[in-house]
């Protein structure tokens, strides 16, 4: 089970890696293959002080995988589903923090909600008193998936300033944050497994269960890269709801699990806010306008043989289609 952890902590970082360098090949031409090896020996070892910089999240992230094998090993897949969805409260406080952005009125009353949403799902999953299988323990579960929502939210957002603070692509430094999370992997995996991997071989206990796994985990990072590139927040967030209703049937096919009204409120609560925080600005502002009482006149009697005023349009630019929060390159 070791080798399966740490198999996918090193895929973790591996993924956004191989997709970013796929849909965003950087300053290398395809192969010049002596030109690619001279750019990375400039840009990963001469300048090893900014590569330096990749390994406190490339840590975070391998830590967060491991983080969500502890969690869906204690809790239902649909539980850990919807608790996980606590990477959007996250990600925005982190954002707030450390990028200085700001949240309009609906997306914290969407953050609220999801907050709200999730502790409901949590109060009915330790309401039940049905058996638990596999000795689940609800409370590890818990404290893995907040741990892993807290490091994945921090990462990310520390990621995104990286990115902004310096020159280098995308593809760079996806391919410096799977150097290190790859490295960081095989040392985990020495440290705890070491005797057992010289004894049995590398590949011991990749078993097509394991295999296939390895393989979704990667296909998910190239589905990122494709949703970061290609489409916007909300689609994404009509994604992370369709991953919801999906884990909650396969949940009750494969392992029995139970849908209450407790539940399927919690779970309501959690998509609902998933929807509003992905709307763009200037829907959000529609909302919120429709909802807003009015107060005076809303019309004018124009004058006859005057021009009507000039209309004052309340977006610039292209707001009413910039999402709240840029996406994040590698939040799942």
């Amino acid at each position: 089970m070791a080798a399966v952890g740490s198999g996918g902590s090193i895929a973790t970082a591996g993924p956004g890696a191989v997709s970013a360098g796929a849909l965003e090949p950087g300053a290398t031409t395809a192969g010049n293959v002596k030109h690619l090896v001279l750019f990375l020996h400039e840009a990963v070892l001469v300048q090893y002080m900014d590569t330096l910089k990749l390994a406190v999240p490339s840590l975070i992230y391998t830590l967060q995988n491991n983080l969500q094998y502890v969690a869906i090993s204690n809790l239902p897949a649909a539980t850990f589903q919807v608790t996980y969805q606590l990477k959007i409260l996250t990600t925005a406080l982190f954002s707030v923090l450390m990028l200085n952005r700001s949240l309009s009125r609906l997306q914290w009353a969407s953050l609220l909600l999801l907050f709200t949403g999730v502790a409901i799902v949590q109060a009915q999953q330790a309401g039940s008193g049905g058996p638990r299988p596999l000795d689940q323990n609800p409370g590890v579960g818990l404290a893995a998936v907040v741990a892993s929502c807290l490091s994945s939210g921090f990462a990310g957002v520390y990621f995104e300033k990286i990115l902004k603070g310096s020159s280098g692509s995308v593809w760079l430094r996806n391919l410096q944050l799977g150097l290190f999370g790859t490295a960081l992997g095989l040392v985990g995996l020495w440290w705890t497994e070491g005797t057992a991997v010289a004894r049995r071989g590398f590949f011991f206990g990749y078993t097509p269960a394991v295999w296939g796994v390895v393989l979704n985990q990667a296909f998910g990072g190239l589905l990122v890269a494709v949703v970061v590139k290609y489409a916007d927040n909300i689609l994404k967030g009509f994604a992370t709801s369709l991953s919801i209703v999906l884990s909650t049937v396969a949940s009750i096919r494969l392992f029995g699990f139970h849908v209450d009204p407790l539940f399927a409120l919690g779970a309501g609560l959690v998509i609902g806010a998933v929807y509003l925080y992905s709307l763009p600005r200037g829907a959000a502002k529609a909302i919120a306008s429709a909802s807003a009482p009015t107060s005076g006149p809303c019309t004018h009697q124009q004058p006859p043989g005057q021009p009507p005023p000039p209309q004052l349009s309340s977006h610039h630019g292209d707001l009413s289609t910039e999402p709240f929060l840029p996406k994040s390159v590698l939040v799942k």
